[in-house]
């Protein structure tokens, strides 16, 4: 890969990671655990906390998914393997790294997966 697109790539990744990093800090506190006091919140004020909570939960999973996956691209970067599948060690398109620069794999491998035959 040429070295401006990894550069470009690796400013996109550690600016998204960053950005996971800084939402996290705010938006941990909206998953902590609901207090079902009766006397103080109505039914349906503890049934949307519970659902708030519940997105919240989902929310961080996600972040943290994200961040796995941008970590292993940056370690990747770093080993001097990015840009190349992580299963058939092809080259991926540079149009797929443009849309997700922490894609691991190869359009080929990744629709194979998806439809569950391995490579």
């Amino acid at each position: 890969m040429p070295e401006p697109d990894q550069q470009r790539h690796l400013q996109q990744l550690l600016a998204r990671q960053d950005e996971l990093m800084s939402v996290a800090e705010t938006a941990d506190a909206a998953a902590e655990t609901v207090t079902l006091d009766q006397t103080r919140v109505g039914r349906l004020s503890r049934m949307d906390a519970l659902q708030q909570q519940a997105m919240s939960q989902e929310n961080r999973r996600r972040r943290s998914q994200e961040l796995v996956r941008i970590n292993n691209a940056l370690s990747r970067i770093k080993a001097g393997d990015y840009g190349y599948c992580v299963e058939c060690e092809e080259p991926i398109a540079e149009n797929r790294l443009a849309v997700d620069p922490a894609q691991p794999l190869c359009i080929t491998c990744a629709t194979a997966r998806e439809n569950g035959q391995a490579q």
